[in-house]
């Protein structure tokens, strides 16, 4: 394995694959340089001197300025470089893409769920969701209530049986005694479904919002719903409404007839302030989710080409490598799924800072490229507004494994939409119309993001990490890609696919990510992913009101 990669021509860093001692001399394209001061892994040093205001590059753009003189070999830091990016504007750029050989998955199919507006799920879930936070506590019984009794209730292999601990107790043991009781699983049944086979589980949604707040976050959140409805992955839904809320019904059902075919899906709408009682409004709640349920028994799955696929491309918790690693791969598999004429969605604008050119150069015609720079402008400005920016973004995490500005974190955070012309951009909850390279608004924030990849039509989401995740989705399949091999051994148990082997030498970018490509048409098929297996169902909607 190489000691050091750098990544494009025009870089002034290099990446230290292995940690860097004093005086421990490398060579990178024919270069000798002496490291200045110990180099972690997943880091960078300088390529020459810099002064204080001399621009760093990775990735080939801008991604900060020196603010402290800096030697050739001495690592940057957050002490001595800051965010920067290059200033962008609207141009067009004709070009023409390569795209990748995709001759080995031009036949390949996977087994999917038809539905009749022509999207295929990868999944096959009945929904239930309150329109207002109010509803929640009736949303946990009904869950409470149909699980179990149906067959749909996941096993806990976290859950732990505490009576030696109250046995314990009762007896007078001491702290360090009941710190030291070894617990166990508790023997519990495990139900099965049969009733429907083909209904792949009940999903529960809950949320704080549809009353207060501002009246667009109401309206943002019925759409988004609406967008869960509409996503191929469900088959219909159970709608709880309290009465008198901002998120009423009228403006969902709008958004539902602008979206292509979920009119055409089962509903169910029940209004508590119109029931005679809290147990009767339940019980009629239960009684049609278990007819829905009959309906959404009645899909199976079948044959569908790739092209119905609709990728969501994310990541959370990143690193020095992701951007070297899981990212391009990823980014690959991206390619090579719009070659063969399906999706994909590229989200978290605040994680595209710095790259707006590069970008603004593969929207395919001046209004898209106008559109996604006013998105970008607009968000930035209300991040600033409230004391924030996009050069807050990265995390201490993402700091202490190498990412120390926005725009570095940002370069590799793109590499995730590989090189596809952009056919359409998206604000939060349009939907996904054509087949190609989308960019959708989102937050940088994992569960936001993942949210609103589903809300927008994504049947599979691909999230690449660093330094691990456990996020997963309701309705849609969350695969987590890890950028190294020690995250990938460590946390085995959510983390489905390694692209470590990419640092080791053992794969390049390319074959990594026909891997990936194989995992996901396996996954879309009905194979579970760790997150599924986990019963890891995360949902937040987006409050416009900022969020980084």
């Amino acid at each position: 394995m190489q000691p050091v990669l750098k990544v494009h021509p025009q870089d002034n860093v290099i990446v230290a694959l292995q940690d860097l001692a004093v005086g421990e001399l490398v060579t990178c394209d024919r270069q000798q340089y002496e490291i200045k001061e110990r180099i972690p892994a997943k880091h960078k040093f300088a390529t020459t001197d810099l002064q204080i205001g001399d621009p760093v590059f990775m990735y080939g753009v801008r991604i900060g300025k020196a603010v402290q003189p800096i030697q050739q070999g001495q690592r940057i830091s957050i002490e001595n470089v800051k965010h920067a990016a290059e200033i962008y504007q609207v141009t067009t750029k004709n070009s023409i893409w390569q795209a990748p050989d995709v001759s080995r998955f031009q036949h390949r199919t996977f087994e999917g769920y038809h539905r009749a507006d022509g999207k295929v799920g990868t999944r096959n879930y009945w929904l239930v969701f309150p329109l207002v936070f109010c509803e929640n506590r009736n949303i946990k019984v009904m869950e409470a209530t149909l699980l179990e009794q149906l067959g749909y209730a996941r096993p806990n292999k976290h859950q732990l049986d505490v009576l030696p601990l109250i046995d314990a107790y009762k007896k007078g043991a001491s702290v360090d005694e009941l710190l030291d009781i070894k617990l166990r699983q508790p023997v519990k049944q495990t139900f099965k479904n049969t009733l429907f086979p083909n209904v792949d589980g009940i999903k529960f949604l809950l949320h704080d919002g549809g009353c207060g707040g501002i009246r667009q976050d109401s309206e943002a959140l019925c759409r988004l719903l609406a967008g869960y409805i509409s996503n191929p992955n469900v088959a219909g839904a159970t709608i709880l409404s309290l009465g008198c809320q901002n998120a009423q019904f009228h403006i969902l059902e709008t958004a539902l007839q602008e979206m292509s075919g979920a009119h055409q899906k089962p509903l169910f709408i029940l209004e508590q302030q119109k029931s005679t009682s809290e147990t009767a409004f339940i019980e009629e709640a239960v009684k049609k989710t278990f007819v829905g349920l009959t309906q959404a028994n009645k899909y199976t799955r079948q044959s569908a080409p790739l092209s119905k696929l609709v990728l969501g491309l994310e990541c959370g918790g990143s690193d020095g490598f992701s951007g070297i690693t899981a990212n391009p791969a990823l980014g690959h598999t991206s390619d090579m799924l719009v070659a063969l004429g399906g999706a994909a969605i590229l989200s978290e604008f605040p994680e595209l800072n710095g790259v707006e050119q590069e970008l603004i150069h593969r929207c395919q015609n001046q209004a898209l490229a106008e559109k996604f720079a006013y998105l970008m402008q607009t968000y930035s400005n209300r991040a600033k507004a409230v004391g924030s920016g996009f050069d807050m973004n990265p995390s201490p995490g993402n700091i202490k494994d190498g990412l120390i500005t926005d725009a570095m974190k940002s370069a590799g955070a793109a590499k995730k939409g590989g090189t596809s012309p952009i056919v359409d951009v998206l604000d939060y909850t349009e939907q996904v119309k054509k087949a190609g390279l989308h960019l959708l608004c989102t937050p940088g924030n994992d569960v936001e993001s993942t949210t609103g990849l589903a809300g927008s039509g994504a049947n599979l989401i691909v999230f690449t990490t660093g330094l691990g995740t456990p996020t997963g989705n309701p309705i849609t399949p969350v695969i987590k890609f890890s950028s190294n091999t020690e995250l990938y051994e460590r946390m085995n148990d959510i983390i489905d696919i390694d692209a470590g082997t990419i640092v080791s030498g053992e794969d390049n970018i390319q074959s990594k990510g026909e891997e990936l490509l194989d995992s996901l048409i396996e996954i879309a098929s009905g194979k579970p992913a760790k997150a599924e297996q986990l019963g890891q169902d995360d949902f937040i909607p987006w409050k416009r009101g900022i969020s980084l």
